[in-house]
């Protein structure tokens, strides 16, 4: 489909219901599919392996991404653990040393368990990355931008150091979204996405999805997509794609929301350090230029001069912030990483690089500016 981002985010694999002449995709509740004959089908024969409400959205996810092929996966984890699926024991992987708490849980608690190795690098310096790189190194996991200290990594260059090695090469766009970045334009092999976050947008699905160009590699994921089973249903589905609609509308929403919340707290006397890429002082400001449309609605501070027990009170005192977890919703959101999202990270190994007790990570919402930076005020002080 050779439209633009708006028009696919409303129209990309959604044709009215042939039955019905239904506009929006009907949430097709069901386990199996009558067949005419064994094998004598309409393509669908059992819901863990394919289901029409899923694969719309597949569709959908695909080309935002500027892919051909998308699978939906109950949760961000389960996509990521059907990626770690393609692997053998011996195998190496090579990921960011900033990195979400569960894709490190994953990581170390479970995969290493099978004998796969992984080498935590900085993926904001492209030639550390090429250095780290072994004859046994079969993947390259980057996140950018990362979380919850907003790195970021050169996708295409990175992309150059894959394609050289000969290795898979896969971003997770969580913090992203399609809307400002476009890993599969830029050489990754794989993106990943957390559905549950900006794609979806509305704190009401929990959801992951792998996107790609390749045949030979969708026919790979395919097989333990359908094996395994960790697909969603069709009524998250359904949600995933009503959210979808307005993506771009709240993609831009969020970014114009996060510049002035960044504005605000960059002086502030509470604020020891900032971490938001639309800083020309950010380290990966231009490379955050370079490859994405705007710079986002995520934010992570550290507060000066706060114990851990200062820092708690802080979070807790806001009133249209939500202390949570996750992001990405249209519902701003405040977020302690080291014992929430990160939590999972060994504190030494997570302050290396700035996952400090101080450290709080934002999700600017689409609610009025005024109010969130009048709350983050009175939160502060």
């Amino acid at each position: 489909m050779g439209y633009k981002f708006a028009t696919k985010a409303i129209h990309a694999g959604q044709e009215a219901d042939p039955t019905t002449g239904a506009v929006m995709t009907p949430i097709y509740q069901t386990s199996t599919y009558k067949q005419a004959a064994p094998g004598d089908h309409k393509g669908y024969e059992y819901s863990r392996g394919t289901n029409p409400t899923r694969k719309a959205l597949e569709d959908c996810l695909a080309a935002l991404e500027n892919g051909k092929y998308g699978l939906a996966f109950s949760s961000g984890m389960a996509a990521t653990d059907c990626v770690l699926r393609l692997l053998q024991p011996g195998d190496e992987v090579l990921t960011g040393d900033d990195l979400y708490g569960g894709s490190y849980r994953i990581f170390t608690k479970v995969y290493e368990n099978y004998g796969i190795k992984f080498t935590f690098v900085d993926t904001s310096d492209v030639a550390a990355v090429a250095a780290a790189i072994s004859p046994n190194t079969k993947l390259i996991w980057v996140e950018t931008p990362t979380n919850p200290t907003l790195k970021l990594a050169d996708v295409q260059a990175i992309g150059e150091v894959a394609k050289k090695a000969k290795v898979l090469y896969v971003v997770d766009n969580t913090f992203a979204s399609p809307y400002l970045q476009n890993p599969l334009d830029l050489g990754a092999d794989l993106v990943m996405h957390s559905v549950t976050k900006y794609i979806a947008g509305h704190s009401d699905v929990v959801m992951g999805a792998l996107l790609m160009k390749d045949e030979e590699l969708y026919k790979k994921l395919f097989f333990y997509y359908n094996a395994v089973g960790g697909t969603p249903g069709p009524q998250d589905s359904f949600l995933a794609l009503r959210g979808i609609k307005t993506l771009h509308l709240r993609m831009k929403a969020h970014c114009e929301n996060g510049r002035q919340v960044a504005a605000f707290l960059q002086h502030h006397p509470k604020v020891e350090k900032i971490y938001w890429p639309g800083f020309e002082t950010h380290p990966g400001h231009e490379i955050a230029k370079k490859q994405m449309k705007d710079f986002g609605g995520m934010i992570s501070i550290v507060l000066k001069g706060a114990d851990l027990k200062e820092t708690f009170r802080i979070a807790s005192n806001f009133n249209v912030f939500t202390l949570a977890e996750s992001l990405g919703g249209v519902e701003s959101l405040i977020n302690h990483p080291a014992t929430m999202t990160h939590g999972s990270i060994p504190k030494e190994t997570r302050e290396k690089v700035g996952v400090v007790d101080n450290l709080l990570r934002i999700s600017v919402g689409i609610e009025d500016a005024e109010d969130l930076i009048a709350d983050l005020k009175q939160a502060l002080s």
